[in-house]
């Protein structure tokens, strides 16, 4: 009987309980012994293991984050864990590896395939800014989350006569700033991959008041860049070099209040973006990558991801898929500001 580990790393995403379920489920008729990994490539490096079975699986689909935990722990972070990590491997008897996560946790599993090891790749991330595959599990229930908060500033923003800077998830890439100031209607929409130019932002909000319309909806990215560049929480970084961002919306009402005169409030929608129940789409986006995943692990396909392209779902390169991020482009970007009042 061969035996599979799955783990989960890095942010939580709706969806990943359903991935988990779908791999199981795949592979217990096929004969295989499924265990699961916990609290992501930290579980691997302390051997922390719990058995997945049906049982264990049942009544996980709908539910937010996951059964097995995550972490951002980076095993390759120094020599001593990376060959910790491998030989847990091998010491746990696993004859194969899914691993589902973002850029960083796809990362590891891209080096530790390289070191000859099977390894799967499931992506996920609520950034949606993987480029190796068209869209990845959580961005849609995140976007959804987002649309709706924009959906009810506007009414307290129309009420008091204010501003209102929304700022949402979004390191690098600013797809959710862009999908969910789309669908939210929203007056000015910042994200990482254009510098924020305030003397705009501020002339529109004046070109509105001086139509009547006495508010306005700014939407951010939390990595959305002043000139002297992010806003961030702390100086630390994580294990994986990433800085803790978030205020560049209070940074920018404060900005936007002394310019222009109106009352300006920030809202930062922070983890509440990943949390709880996945959409619909997510659930079945989650369900076809978590079924062919233990596809790819059944026929031997080795070193690759999951991915959905163009309507298909395909294996692609684990080291392709993580070799750069996907970011908004400024055709697109361009496209958006004709919405703009």
């Amino acid at each position: 009987m061969k035996t599979v580990g799955i783990l989960t790393g890095g942010g939580d995403a709706p969806g990943l309980n359903a991935v988990i379920r779908a791999i199981v489920r795949r592979s217990l008729p096929r004969g295989y012994r499924m265990v699961g990994i916990r609290h992501g490539w930290r579980g691997l490096l302390d051997r922390e293991t719990v058995e997945l079975d049906a049982k264990a699986t049942t009544g996980i689909l709908h539910r937010g984050g996951t059964i097995l935990g995550t972490s951002r722990t980076n095993p390759y972070k120094t020599v001593e864990d990376a060959r910790r990590v491998e030989a847990n491997f091998t010491g746990l008897g696993l004859d194969a590896l899914v691993a589902i996560g973002g850029e960083d946790t796809l990362g590891v599993a891209a080096k530790m395939s390289g070191a000859g090891f099977p390894v799967v790749g499931v992506p996920k991330t609520i950034d949606n800014d993987l480029s190796g595959t068209d869209t990845t599990f959580g961005f849609d229930t995140a976007v959804a989350i987002a649309t709706e908060a924009i959906d009810r500033l506007h009414s307290t923003a129309e009420s008091h006569d204010r501003v209102i800077v929304c700022e949402v998830m979004g390191r690098h890439a600013g797809w959710i700033a862009l999908h969910s100031g789309m669908a939210g209607g929203a007056d000015f929409i910042l994200v990482p991959e254009r510098p924020i130019d305030l003397d705009a932002v501020c002339a529109a909000v004046s070109r509105r008041a001086a139509r009547g319309a006495r508010f306005s909806i700014i939407v951010a990215a939390e990595g959305a860049m002043l000139p002297e560049g992010e806003v961030k929480k702390t100086v630390a970084t994580d294990a994986f070099g990433h800085a803790l961002l978030g205020g560049i919306g209070e940074r920018l009402a404060r900005e936007i209040e002394a310019r222009t005169g109106f009352e300006t409030r920030s809202v930062q929608l922070g983890h509440v973006q990943r949390g709880g129940t996945p959409t619909a789409f997510d659930r079945w986006l989650a369900c076809r990558y978590g079924l062919l995943a233990a596809d790819m692990v059944h026929d031997g396909s080795y070193g690759m991801m999951a991915a959905y392209r163009g309507g298909v779902f395909v294996p692609v390169p684990l080291a392709s898929a993580v070799a750069e991020l996907k970011t908004v482009p400024a055709d697109l970007i361009d496209l958006a500001s004709a919405l703009y009042a």
